[in-house]
């Protein structure tokens, strides 16, 4: 008996013990934060236990996806319903709750500079859902010694002059689909209605399979539907609450995103274990001389031989597989995004299409395979800058208070909170672009971002600081290359199907396709 009943109370103690966890975790913790948050000049909804914003967020999301919009109304609403709504309410530092956790939203472009240039105080966000990781990690999770270690290894990749060496990569991914649009013409009276967005996704798929595994780019191209299909799960995920310990639950996304992970580890392993047996044994590199596989492994054979046989330096196969699945999707994904757009928009715009098109053909002309020295001169570049500045691949960046700190003069933060730096908001604001901020104006851009603002704003598609996103000359020289490769081929406008419906999923993309009128030159 006197055993039972030890066993009895234990069970008791252990019951009580867990249920205080989960309130704590469900509401005393969430109420002391939020305490903390308006007493240090912060405002936003009252928690609400035990979803916080969340199902506001859903409904939000819900109620705007089925209703497109006119090719002039403000995006952000329907984008980014929710945090507009809220920004509107309390101002351009506020916050709102993903369950029981607050996020701090900025979009103040001074404050948000303030915590771009202290990487050592605002650290990467930690995901609640550990089934994110799952997505992929690589160098823009890490943090201090660590990141300075893969940022290293990864550079010499993304050298200008190494990336020159993959434009044959990116002319022969786009004009594969190039040709498959003159079918379609040819077979046609002269013009066809397609729908361009799976398309360029094709060529930034093929562009970083090749450009990543080289002869290998056929088993790229399977890593990437892996990877796509990883990424409608990860969004999945993050739009619901998140239960501590729910990753191991057996349900269909769990096994799936598990499997898929598995699938991924074992196909980039044995593409870089068969590069790694090339480097060794002295064989001939051939087309595979300049990809970036091949160069990041390169990197990482010197870092290691500089330092003998310290284990600390250099990376593991696995950091390895990390860094493939991230600059995978991140390339293709932001690259297809920022493509898209920019043919919407100069379907949109004729007199900009005809401007940069007649530059094309005056440098390049009809057949030639346009180089990086010659884009550079183009007003290809004012375009882009502007697309992106409109219609950010990524809308927001997370970063994390590591202690607690002020916030500029008015405001203070708890350690631990993350924090939401909102680019999109950031780039259409007139105080920063003037009054014509929501127009499509690339001339603003004639002399470089800088000049293009007003005061002391900020543009930062590629992120801003130390932290810069190391793909970007890959990103802008492989859409320089294919707008100017289509410009040379084919004129578009905007098909009477086209709906304009721009939404967030990872990246923001047209939620009904890019369906266009081409006619060859």
């Amino acid at each position: 008996m006197e055993t039972l009943g030890i066993a009895i109370s234990s069970l008791v103690l252990a019951a009580l013990f867990f249920s205080y966890r989960v309130l704590n975790w469900a509401y005393l913790r969430p109420k002391r934060v939020e305490k903390f948050l308006r007493k240090h000049g912060l405002r936003g909804n009252e928690y609400r236990f035990p979803y916080g914003d969340s199902m506001e967020l859903i409904r939000s999301g819900e109620r705007s996806e089925p209703k497109p919009i006119g090719l002039e109304d403000d995006i952000k609403s329907r984008v980014s319903g929710f945090v507009a709504k809220t920004i509107q309410t309390y101002g351009n530092c506020c916050f709102i709750w993903f369950g029981p956790n607050p996020v701090i939203i900025l979009s103040d472009a001074e404050l948000v500079k303030e915590v771009l240039t202290k990487p050592e105080t605002y650290g990467q966000v930690e995901n609640a859902n550990p089934l994110v990781k799952l997505f992929f990690t690589g160098v823009v999770s890490y943090e201090g010694e660590k990141w300075i270690k893969h940022r290293k290894i990864l550079n010499p990749g993304f050298h200008l002059e190494n990336l020159k060496l993959m434009i044959p990569a990116f002319k022969w991914s786009c004009e594969g689909v190039l040709n498959k649009w003159e079918e379609f013409i040819m077979s046609s009276d002269g013009s066809a209605e397609i729908d361009v967005w799976p398309y360029l996704q094709d060529i930034t798929s093929e562009a970083i399979s090749r450009t990543a595994f080289s002869s290998s780019y056929e088993e790229g191209k399977k890593i990437f539907q892996l990877q796509r299909e990883q990424a409608d799960y990860v969004v999945e995920a993050s739009r619901s609450l998140y239960i501590p310990g729910s990753q191991y639950f057996p349900t269909k996304r769990n096994r799936r995103m598990k499997e898929i992970e598995r699938e991924i580890q074992v196909m980039t392993s044995a593409i870089i274990d068969r590069r790694i047996k090339e480097i060794k044994s002295g064989e001939p590199s051939g087309s595979s001389s300049s990809d970036l596989l091949r160069m990041m492994l390169e990197s990482n054979f010197q870092e290691i031989e500089q330092h003998g046989s310290n284990k600390s330096f250099g990376l593991t196969v696995r950091e390895i597989v990390e860094e493939c699945k991230l600059f995978y999707f991140a390339g293709q994904e932001t690259t297809s995004a920022l493509l898209s757009w920019t043919m919407v928009l100069l379907s949109r715009y004729p007199e900009w299409q005809e401007e940069a098109r007649r530059e094309v053909l005056g440098v390049f002309g009809k057949e030639g395979t346009p180089h990086s020295e010659g884009l550079n001169h183009l007003k290809i570049n004012m375009i882009l800058l502007e697309v992106l500045r409109l219609y950010p691949p990524v809308i927001s960046y997370g970063r994390r208070a590591k202690e607690e700190i002020n916030l500029g003069r008015r405001f203070r933060l708890p350690a631990g909170i993350n924090i939401s730096l909102q680019i999109m908001f950031l780039h259409h604001s007139t105080e920063i672009w003037g009054e014509d901020a929501l127009s499509f104006n690339p001339e603003r851009f004639r002399e470089g971002a800088a000049k293009a603002q007003r005061g002391n704003g900020i543009f930062f598609p590629f992120g801003w600081g130390k932290r810069m996103c190391i793909g970007q000359v890959f990103t802008m020289l492989e859409a320089k290359i294919v707008i100017a490769m289509i410009l040379q081929k084919f004129c578009f406008q905007l098909s009477p199907c086209y709906v304009h419906a721009p939404f967030f999923s990872m990246t923001m993309l047209p939620q009904h396709g890019a369906p266009l009128i081409l006619r060859k030159l």
